[in-house]
């Protein structure tokens, strides 16, 4: 077990040490352990697991040299300000991937502001540049009592609707979705059985490489997010994604895509059993999805791609430029249209087909029963613009 070692800023900064249980930091300073933790915290190689106590990352930016674990009982806390950037990546070296886990027990805490957001971003700037954050909860799943996360390998799931992975406050993520191939992708953020009690309010992802936010299964409830694809060379996955039960209630969405990307919402419940429990039952209220435009050539111009089974309730949505507005298949999520799949009060703009069904056995259906309309819908705010709520701390809308 390692010994904490602390920077020494003279006499005075070592009686402060003495008095506190943490202690101030800036550029020249690696931040603290404040809660007796063992982890050794180096500013310019940041990595490795938090197996106790707590670590305070204090201003400045800190690089991100390969992963970043926190343990049952640790805790990672990331003041307004600061930067975490993940190091470009040998090729050769794929063992060394820089992301930032929270394995279940374990909790972090992102304290931005509107006025200081957290970054975590990468020296490269673009797409699939680092593997972005990934949250591993108690919370219940419908792909077993028990799984192990695709990426990071840590287990999730269990029976605490509760648990708490801790709080996320006006972070921007940059850059992330590494892929190891073309089945195993990091998204901006995974939560992956996180609970309720977590807080996750005001997060941006920009310019991933697959999803921007993926839910698999769990209830933890999510306001105030942004997701922005414009890059055209290394075109995103979907903006928002979720599988495996979640069940979580979300305000305040705003996505954009202005590339070649894939969809708006990718929605599944379970592709193995479409009728495994929990089953996918998000509600959603003020949401915007924008879209290539209408003439996009990609076979996935969906605002929503909703599937294998999932429920879901959407309230005040306004949708521009996408081929589709509501694309439904399978018999069980067909089955739920109007009663547990309904969005009212939808604005489309520059959406040729507002709905599209196809059943198990690829037959043409009617799903029109799955929208209700409303001409002075706001989405996330603003209708089809950038909503007011998203000025200062994101970027590139």
């Amino acid at each position: 077990m390692k010994k904490t070692i602390s920077t020494i800023l003279g006499l005075a900064a070592l009686s402060l040490v003495t008095l506190t249980t943490s202690c101030s930091s800036d550029d020249n300073n690696n931040g603290s352990t404040g809660g007796g933790s063992t982890f050794v915290l180096t500013r310019d190689n940041l990595q490795g697991e938090i197996n106790d106590g707590e670590v305070i990352l204090e201003s400045g930016t800190y690089k991100l040299t390969g992963k970043l674990v926190v343990k049952a009982n640790a805790k990672l806390t990331i003041k307004p300000g600061v930067t975490i950037e993940a190091t470009t990546l040998d090729p050769n070296k794929v063992e060394s991937i820089r992301y930032i886990a929270i394995a279940q027990g374990g909790k972090i805490d992102v304290q931005g502001t509107a006025a200081s957001p957290v970054i975590m971003t990468s020296t490269a700037t673009k797409p699939g540049s680092w593997g972005g954050l990934v949250l591993c909860g108690k919370a219940p799943i419908n792909s077993g009592a028990t799984a192990s996360a695709e990426v990071s390998d840590l287990p999730y799931g269990g029976t605490d609707i509760n648990d708490n992975s801790g709080s996320i406050k006006y972070l921007r993520v940059e850059y992330p979705g590494y892929a190891y191939n073309t089945s195993k992708e990091f998204n901006g953020i995974s939560f992956f059985g996180v609970g309720k009690g977590t807080v996750v309010d005001y997060v941006q992802i920009f310019e991933s490489s697959d999803d921007g936010f993926e839910w698999f299964g769990g209830t933890v409830n999510a306001t105030h997010l942004v997701v922005s694809n414009k890059d055209a060379s290394n075109v995103g996955d979907d903006l928002f994604d979720w599988t495996e039960g979640w069940n979580g209630t979300a305000e305040n969405w705003y996505g954009i895509r202005t590339n070649a990307g894939n969809r708006g919402i990718e929605a599944d419940n379970n592709a193995n059993n479409n009728l495994a429990t929990p089953i996918s039952f998000p509600t959603i209220k003020n949401l915007t999805l924008v879209g290539f435009g209408s003439t996009d050539t990609s076979a996935e111009s969906q605002a929503f791609k909703l599937r294998v089974g999932t429920k879901g309730k959407f309230d005040n949505v306004v949708l521009k430029g996408w081929k589709t507005g509501f694309d439904v298949e399978h018999n069980e999520t067909i089955g739920y249209v109007g009663t547990d799949l309904l969005a009212t009060n939808v604005k489309f703009e520059d959406v040729p087909t507002k709905s599209k069904g196809t059943n198990t056995a690829k037959e043409t259906v009617d799903v029109s029963k799955v929208f209700t309309e409303s001409a002075t819908a706001t989405g996330a705010g603003n209708g089809s613009g950038v909503p007011t709520w998203a000025a200062g701390w994101t970027k590139g809308l």
